[in-house]
């Protein structure tokens, strides 16, 4: 934990780490979006619609850089794909008629509830990955846009 008491040094510094690629997690929520960057504890923004919601997130990116670097707190590097641990499980509550809807799809296929739902989500992302366009290159900031949303 090294103090940087130049205000110059800290703008240089939190100009540096704005550069870096952090994931964004977005979620709907009854206001807009929630917004935050798991990186970075505490984090946290919201807005109306993605785009705002993107633009205040960043906002609050350079304030909490900015305040942890005066505290002489240490900057976390943004996290990578490889940082994370996929074991091929994950539990999704849904709604009793999604389920009931699945489970009949499932019987009339003759297949199990966990091999339909698998080969249906994956079928979905493959046939979402070829309609999509290309992401852009680089965002306002020159990096790569990182951007999670969940729902």
């Amino acid at each position: 934990m090294t103090k940087i008491a130049n205000t110059k040094q800290i703008i240089s510094k939190v100009e540096e780490h704005m550069a870096l690629s952090y994931r964004i997690e977005m979620v709907p929520d009854v206001d807009g979006w929630f917004v935050s960057i798991p990186d970075l504890p505490g984090c946290i923004s919201q807005g109306a619609t993605p785009e705002e919601a993107l633009e205040m997130i960043q906002d609050a990116q350079r304030l909490w850089l900015q305040v942890s670097l005066e505290q002489g707190h240490d900057i976390p590097v943004p996290s990578t794909q490889e940082d994370y641990i996929y074991s091929g499980k994950f539990n999704v509550r849904v709604p009793k008629d999604l389920h009931r809807d699945l489970a009949n799809s499932a019987e009339a296929q003759g297949v199990s509830l966990l091999l339909f739902v698998a080969t249906t989500l994956a079928s979905a992302v493959n046939s979402k990955r070829k309609s999509r366009p290309p992401a852009p290159k680089t965002n306002s900031m020159g990096n790569k846009p990182r951007v999670a949303v969940k729902k």
